[in-house]
């Protein structure tokens, strides 16, 4: 649907309003997200680094990542901040600054697990709405605009073919590396993960990734980052204007 179609619900005042920016992996999310925000004064809020922090979490103490019991007892044990900074997010695990961490490949792909659990998405689904109750928040993740903020002002879903995002993400992670990381993955397996990641996103029974029916259908495939970053402004822009221009009472 286009910009003009998607339909804005005047529930807050324009410097409040929720962006929610959904999509599957590899699709841009967080520099997405990370650009309005700024662009717009709101405060950004990755929901993947959540994930990631509780999948962190899980690893250390050894927990199951197969079994909904345990990372349930752990869940309720556990406490995550996302702290602004200038650049990026700082993300707090129960008051330990992870943010390094939770960009670990192991922590991601462990994340992709626990997120499949309908009682974990659900406590970090109230994590988040209590995160961004205040509005004047841009939300990137899976489900933002179908289950946490389905009446979010403004909605976009982030694709690309999963050729383009598998190589995006080689690019960024795989082929620079890290010291002392593991040999770096050729671009195939990259690609192959990524759809294997998609499938269970797309498929698991609790909250399956898909666009909003409102939602903004933004395809990065032949885009650049910066052309991406500018049509997504342009879409948020555009929901401002017709905010401002509605009737007041």
């Amino acid at each position: 649907m286009s910009a003009e179609e998607a339909p804005l619900r005047p529930s807050r005042p324009a410097g409040k309003i929720i962006v929610a920016i959904d999509g599957p992996a590899g699709a841009g999310k967080s520099t997405v997200a990370r650009c309005v925000a700024r662009h717009f004064g709101l405060l950004n809020i990755e929901s993947g680094a959540m994930y990631r922090a509780l999948a962190l979490k899980a690893l250390r103490a050894g927990v199951p990542l197969n079994e909904s019991q345990g990372l349930e007892a752990l869940a309720a044990q556990t406490t995550i901040l996302l702290e602004p900074t200038d650049r990026d997010n700082r993300v707090l695990l129960d008051g330990e600054d992870v943010t390094g961490l939770v960009r670990d490949q192991s922590v991601t792909d462990a994340a992709s697990r626990v997120s499949i659990w309908p009682a974990i998405r659900s406590w970090m689904v109230r994590l988040q709405q209590q995160l961004g109750a205040g509005g004047g928040v841009v939300m990137e993740g899976r489900d933002i605009g179908t289950v946490v903020f389905p009446h979010a002002e403004v909605k976009i879903f982030l694709d690309a073919a999963p050729e383009v995002r598998g190589l995006r993400r080689f690019v960024q992670v795989d082929r620079v590396g890290q010291p002392g990381s593991p040999p770096a993955r050729q671009p195939e397996e990259v690609i192959r993960e990524l759809r294997a990641r998609d499938e269970r996103d797309r498929n698991r029974a609790d909250s399956p990734l898909k666009p909003a029916p409102d939602a903004v259908l933004l395809d990065s495939t032949h885009l650049t980052l910066d052309e991406t970053v500018l049509t997504a402004q342009a879409i948020v822009a555009s929901a401002l204007d017709r905010l401002h221009s509605q009737p007041c009472g």
